[in-house]
């Protein structure tokens, strides 16, 4: 099991309590079944616990035991592409102690949707953002209590080295070039890419860059060396150019398909290096399934492609939740408006997409409905499969023996040819956080 960060207490039971609840009658994803079994979790240590070494070996009966009447028992959602929500953008520049404080009200608001833990994204920004915002982005959940909400898993920084002709909304004036890693220091901060104790984990777990920009593929190893995932994306790289960053280290590609060159029949470019021919490790890769991004057949190709690397992400602005109008965005040194029309997205005064204000539950109905795939296929693709890519096999995306106890359960709707999942209760570190009205 991967390192675990030092941890407090995530709740206090009351008196004569032991925080352990037993979830009985549900159907528990494991793999790719559900399977009908009975969970136990414990609110203090915020852990999946055995049940038979409790009951058996110790004698200990649970606080509470919770019939959940058939329906689904998930790990938590893990969104691994998330610019904002609920009026909060992470390319804001605000006093500390304010977006200290924006980033707290998110936490609270994003656990209801399902997603328990996330890596937040700050797009094209100059240097001064960056080191200003990423300290508070760092991964949280061993200082977090459960009452927090949804924990960051480190941050994502999504350019600025990207390609000029594939930057999407991004602002091509402050993209850049590195040709040393000092370059990524001088961008980011240099205490933003490395960790000086367990207590102060690394900031950054992700950076997105077009590798055939400078000497990009030649500092993947030293990125991967610190534990950053090198994801490849905005990018005009051929099938040889992504082959060569992915020997080098890459395990990520960036939303699939978007802002990058297109497959062609005699170089299949970045969409190539999923190919189970090659004699390379596959990437995983990000997948936006909002019905603007992709069209439903293009996210059936990928999903089939590689199964196992196939993560959805919702690539969501601070428009989420937001009703319909125009919003302004800090788009690296100017301020931009994006016009939000339902889910859809565009900066103002273009025809481009900006990102979407989809929820991760809605992107995991969408790819029930489009894909035919099954509830615990659409399921992996927001948790075990993120978790793999992050690192975090057996602490997140999972409901094996001491793994985190996040949970959701899910009832679920048929409309026609349409499957959705609701989120009817989320649970952090094994207490309940929230309840579906």
């Amino acid at each position: 099991m991967p390192h675990s960060l030092p941890s407090s207490p995530k709740s206090t039971p009351r008196d004569g309590q032991n925080g352990i609840t037993k979830f009985t009658n549900c159907r528990i994803l494991k793999g790719d079944k559900l399977v009908d079994e009975d969970l136990w979790v414990n609110s203090v240590t915020g852990k999946v616990i055995r049940s038979q070494a409790a009951f058996y070996d110790d004698f200990i009966l649970p606080d509470e035991v919770i019939d959940l009447g058939g329906r689904i028992l998930s790990p938590g959602l893990i969104e691994c592409q998330l610019n904002g929500a609920f009026g909060f953008n992470f390319s804001t520049m605000l006093e500390p102690a304010v977006y200290a404080k924006k980033v707290k009200e998110l936490n609270k608001q994003m656990v209801k949707t399902g997603v328990t833990s996330y890596v937040p994204t700050i797009t094209s920004q100059r240097s001064e953002l960056y080191k200003r915002a990423l300290p508070h982005l760092a991964p949280s959940g061993h200082i977090q209590v459960a009452e927090d909400g949804a924990e960051s898993l480190g941050a994502h920084c999504e350019g600025p080295f990207l390609s000029p002709t594939k930057n999407g909304v991004h602002n091509v004036d402050v993209l850049q070039i590195a040709e040393t890693f000092e370059d990524l220091e001088k961008c980011y901060g240099s205490s933003n890419l490395e960790s000086d104790n367990s207590f102060h984990p690394t900031p950054i777990k992700m950076i997105t860059a077009a590798p055939e920009r400078g000497q990009m593929t030649k500092l993947i190893p030293e990125l991967t060396s610190r534990g950053i995932i090198y994801s490849i994306g905005h990018s005009e790289a051929t099938y040889e150019e992504a082959s060569a960053a992915v020997a080098a280290g890459s395990t990520m590609i960036t939303h699939l398909f978007n802002a990058m060159r297109p497959l062609h029949h005699r170089n299949p470019g970045i969409f190539g290096v999923l190919g189970l021919a090659e004699s390379l490790p596959r990437p995983y890769f990000g997948i936006i399934a909002d019905g603007e991004h992709l069209h439903p057949t293009t996210i059936k190709i990928a999903f089939n492609a590689h199964p196992d690397g196939f993560i959805l992400v919702t690539d969501s602005m601070h428009l989420v939740g937001l009703p319909d109008g125009a919003y302004q965005w800090t788009n690296g040194d100017s301020a931009s408006h994006i016009v939000k029309n339902g889910n859809k997205l565009i900066l103002e005064g273009t025809d481009r997409i900006a990102g979407s204000s989809i929820t991760l539950i809605e992107c995991v109905s969408n790819f029930l409905s489009w894909s035919g795939a099954s509830i615990p296929q659409a399921l992996k693709a927001v948790t075990s499969t993120p978790a793999a890519m992050l690192g975090l096999q057996g602490i997140k995306g999972c409901l094996d023996d001491g793994a985190d106890a996040d949970l959701v359960v899910f009832s679920e709707n048929h409309h026609g040819n349409r499957r959705e999942l609701i989120v009817d209760e989320v649970w952090k570190f094994g207490t309940k956080v929230f309840t579906r009205s």
